[in-house]
């Protein structure tokens, strides 16, 4: 395969066989909240405040604090949000956390969230020398932390090349959250076999919102409400699944929680709307599909 398409064909979301949820439910939403790992002595992934005069220095001390914040004070402020609503999060992390950052891990642990791979550094796939065993040992990690390999994987950066899919079905990865096409799960093809593509967002995620277009806070809730709003009309008829993407030092702040709780407590008002992990949904998916 040396096309992205050739993993999958082509098909308009009208013309599917129908999707049912249990329970009643009309819609599934997983809220996806992203812990990393920024080395100072790096080129930071993103940054809040641009050198002055032009003129990088690492460390960049003051992009790498902004970043680090969240991981100490605004994954706290994100946790008791979804306690809140008694929601479970798919926690796409950096394998190296769990070392770094162990209470956050352990809380996660403890509130039965998805641990889901997302590197094993922060960066980007493609410009790995060797995927497959960067690829492993978020794997291993995981799985040594847990109990249990994880199922899903989010590069970093959305991040793939022509041989990322195949390594991480080779891998025993299920499902991926890069593919950001579809309102359903859909099949991807690889060198191992089937691999499901979980509905994520480029819309509904702090990153796209805030730190690349520039909005201010309350944008998160508007957008957030229209997305679900829209999505839980379609879903009277089509099946629909929404995706929350959340990081630490973005969401997590104070002038930004108080958004993510309106736009939690407005989807959890909806009885028939089921909050789920990742892995949950995509084994209804295959329940449906099989």
């Amino acid at each position: 395969m040396d096309k992205m398409k050739d993993r999958l064909p082509y098909s308009p979301i009208v013309d599917r066989p129908p999707l049912t949820l249990p329970d009643g439910k009309r819609m599934a939403v997983w809220v996806i909240v992203n812990v990393e790992e920024w080395d100072s002595a790096k080129a930071m992934p993103r940054v809040v405040l641009s050198p002055p005069m032009g003129d990088p220095l690492l460390p960049d001390l003051p992009n790498w604090a902004w970043h680090e914040y969240g991981n100490r004070v605004g994954f706290w402020r994100i946790r008791d949000a979804l306690k809140k609503i008694e929601a479970k999060a798919t926690f796409a992390m950096n394998g190296v956390i769990l070392e770094s950052y162990k209470p956050i891990a352990e809380a996660a642990l403890e509130d039965d969230w998805e641990f889901m791979g997302h590197g094993f550094v922060q960066g980007p796939m493609h410009r790995l020398e060797n995927q497959a065993e960067a690829i492993g040992q978020t794997v291993d990690a995981i799985k040594s932390f847990t109990g249990k390999p994880p199922r899903g994987w989010e590069s970093p950066g959305l991040t793939e090349n022509l041989d990322t899919l195949d390594l991480l079905a080779e891998a025993g990865i299920e499902y991926v959250a890069d593919w950001v096409l579809d309102d359903q799960p859909v099949v991807l093809q690889s060198k191992s076999g089937p691999v499901i593509s979980v509905p994520y967002t480029v819309e509904t995620n702090d990153i796209t919102m805030m730190a690349l277009q520039h909005h201010s806070a309350s944008e998160f809730l508007q957008r957030g409400k229209d997305q679900f709003d829209r999505l839980y009309q379609e879903s009277a008829d089509i099946t629909r699944v929404m995706a929350i993407s959340l990081h630490t030092y973005i969401s997590g702040v104070p002038h930004r929680i108080c958004y993510v709780e309106e736009l939690f407590a407005h989807i959890r008002s909806h009885d028939d709307v089921a909050i789920w992990k990742g892995e949950e949904i995509m084994d209804w998916y295959k329940s449906q599909t099989n």
